[in-house]
């Protein structure tokens, strides 16, 4: 009689019912980690009455009008060590005592900020900018009374000045 013996070793000890439990395995730690991610990062809209922005565009594109009517040109630099945003505008007519600036993330409307620019010798206007993440920013610039508007764009990697309106 012959007789074989086999050696038989538990499923356990075998590589391959682990290898194809690794798989679905990876896939459900993956699916809590973006879970969490979901959960503790804030995906807030960039405008959340976009409705009402959308229907007010008219009225922008009319304040856009009445700056290029006087003539308006404006241009800006930032100095990084002082914090401090610098504007000067150009144009026909009187040059008002404050100017807002309004620097718009491209994605995070958290990190937007709203500048208020008092008037300095020469034409310039000054105001305190907290230090802005690393974007290409959309800038918007009025004055009080909101009659004009100027826009610009701002990428903080490049060097150099910023120019409204944005070519």
């Amino acid at each position: 009689m012959l007789t074989t013996q086999l050696n038989i070793r538990p499923w356990y000890r075998e590589p391959w019912p682990w290898l194809l439990m690794s798989l679905p395995l990876v896939a459900v730690i993956a699916g809590f980690i973006t879970l969490a991610f979901a959960i503790h990062t804030e995906d807030g809209m960039v405008a959340t009455d976009y409705v009402k922005e959308g229907l007010a565009i008219n009225r922008q594109l009319q304040r856009e009008q009445k700056a290029a009517q006087l003539g308006l040109r404006a241009e800006a630099e930032v100095d990084g060590s002082h914090g401090l945003m610098r504007v000067h505008l150009a144009g026909q007519g009187s040059l008002p005592a404050a100017l807002y600036l309004r620097l718009v993330h491209p994605t995070r409307s958290g990190m937007d900020q709203n500048l208020e620019l008092r008037a300095a010798p020469n034409g310039w206007y000054e105001g305190h900018l907290q230090a802005p993440q690393p974007a290409h920013w959309r800038l918007v610039l009025e004055d009080a009374g909101h009659t004009w508007r100027l826009d610009g764009s701002w990428n903080t990697a490049a060097h150099g000045g910023i120019a409204f309106p944005a070519p």
